[in-house]
């Protein structure tokens, strides 16, 4: 059947509509890897009761904005989903779709301009994570498209070019045995990418003797590798750590400040776009007494705010973290290991920051966290968000109590695929 796709929706697909019947307007249907106003053949894959899923038999009427992939592996893997757009559309189609889940959620309309910040949308991200099948025979790669099977992958156009190297040089290892009882690894890129550190995921049945032994195998395959630390499978604070080779973290260096960032600790993928980031989050001109840093990782906000606001408090739960946080912090950054609903039911009352920022997860603050934050009635918060949804329903209850948004940015952190990243800067 053919439908006329209406627009695109958060999460990658197009939204169309069935031919209406005797029941009425036809139902709303949801295709990957379509554009707005594209009429498309299409097999219907998934029926619910109020939608269907279907998938792409041929485009009768492209878009002007369609063009060819750059990675043979598009519509395969399940990494990008905007590759077949032109790069400017492709902002236009995060623009709208951030825009209309403000207006949708929140019944927000922006009254500022929506700034756009872009770099280059090839090459930019400085980490990745491989998963790893050792059998029946070695692959390294990414899960196909909507599904858990692994796609081998001998190259990852978004990825910067020493990690593609790593990639390159991991395969030879694994068809010679040397990664066996590796399921994933990440590799992180410092801002030169000149040098990398790997995270190791080992199942099981790997023995802490092997583990030390396959440190040393993972970090003798290139030069550029300054550490391997090898973890007990899951993210490093909830495994076990079994070895180490060579360095335990890396140095990022910023226009305005160098990190320590350890294996395991959160930071910005984006290389291009992390100054762009952090000059509107804590530009050099803003001041005041006070600031708070939620959810601050490894201080890449209240490092810098450090160098305007006397007194900077960065709360943060992750032992791995904080540990890099309070490295970075100069000393009139305090640093408090907790998560923010905890730091907060003590300090509503008690502090009063003339600046609140947050970055948290795709989950948002959460009722809890807002109106925590509004009782304590900062003049300005900055919110950084990685998902429209989550942040839509948090501005929700800013401006409720009597938030008024003053910017509002698009970072595009994540060029090829549906995810986006946005700051936005309240005043009370």
């Amino acid at each position: 059947m053919q439908i006329k796709i209406e627009k695109l929706v958060y999460g990658g697909d197009g939204l169309g509509r069935l031919p209406e019947d005797e029941h009425g307007p036809g139902k709303t249907v949801f295709v990957p890897f379509v554009l707005e106003g594209e009429t498309a053949e299409i097999t219907i894959t998934e029926q619910k009761r109020s939608f269907d899923r279907g998938r792409v038999r041929e485009i009768v009427q492209p878009s002007a904005h369609r063009v060819e992939a750059k990675c043979p592996y598009f519509q395969r893997c399940g990494g990008c989903h905007y590759q077949y757009a032109d790069y400017a559309h492709q902002l236009e189609i995060k623009a709208a779709i951030l825009r209309e889940t403000l207006r949708r959620t929140a019944k927000i309309e922006l009254e500022c301009e929506l700034q756009i910040h872009s770099a280059a949308p090839w090459h930019y991200r400085n980490r990745t994570r491989f998963k790893i099948h050792n059998a029946p025979q070695f692959a390294i790669g990414y899960y196909k498209f909507a599904s858990h099977e692994l796609l081998p992958v001998e190259q990852c156009p978004i990825s910067s070019p020493l990690i593609n190297r790593a990639l390159s040089a991991l395969w030879p290892a694994g068809r010679e045995g040397k990664l066996a009882g590796i399921e994933e690894i990440e590799i992180f890129a410092n801002a030169e990418d000149a040098e990398l550190l790997l995270e190791v995921y080992v199942s099981r049945e790997v023995a802490r003797s092997a583990a030390r032994k396959l440190a040393e195998d993972v970090a003798s395959l290139m030069p550029e590798i300054a550490g391997v630390s090898i973890f007990r499978a899951g993210s490093p604070e909830a495994s076990e750590f079994l070895a180490s080779q060579g360095e335990p973290a890396l140095t990022y260096r910023t226009g305005r400040v160098s990190y320590r960032v350890s294996a395991g600790a959160f930071f910005q993928a984006n290389r291009f776009l992390t100054d762009e980031l952090t000059n509107i989050v804590a530009p050099e001109a803003l001041a005041g007494s006070i600031a708070l840093d939620l959810y601050a990782g490894v201080g890449l906000f209240s490092s810098m705010l450090a160098g305007t606001f006397p007194q900077v408090i960065a709360v943060e739960p992750s032992h791995t973290s904080t540990g890099d946080l309070s490295y970075n912090s100069p000393q009139n950054v305090e640093v408090v290991r907790a998560t923010t609903e905890q730091y907060l039911k003590n300090a509503v009352g008690k502090v009063r920051p003339d600046l609140v920022v947050v970055d948290p997860p795709r989950g948002g603050l959460g009722e809890g966290v807002v109106t925590a934050l509004n009782e304590m009635s900062a003049p300005r918060i900055t919110y950084v968000s990685c998902d429209p949804a989550t942040l839509a329903r948090d501005l929700a209850g800013f401006t409720k109590a009597g938030y008024r948004i003053k910017q509002s940015h698009l970072l595009d952190m994540f060029p090829q695929t549906f995810h986006i990243e946005s700051v936005f800067q309240l005043v009370r």
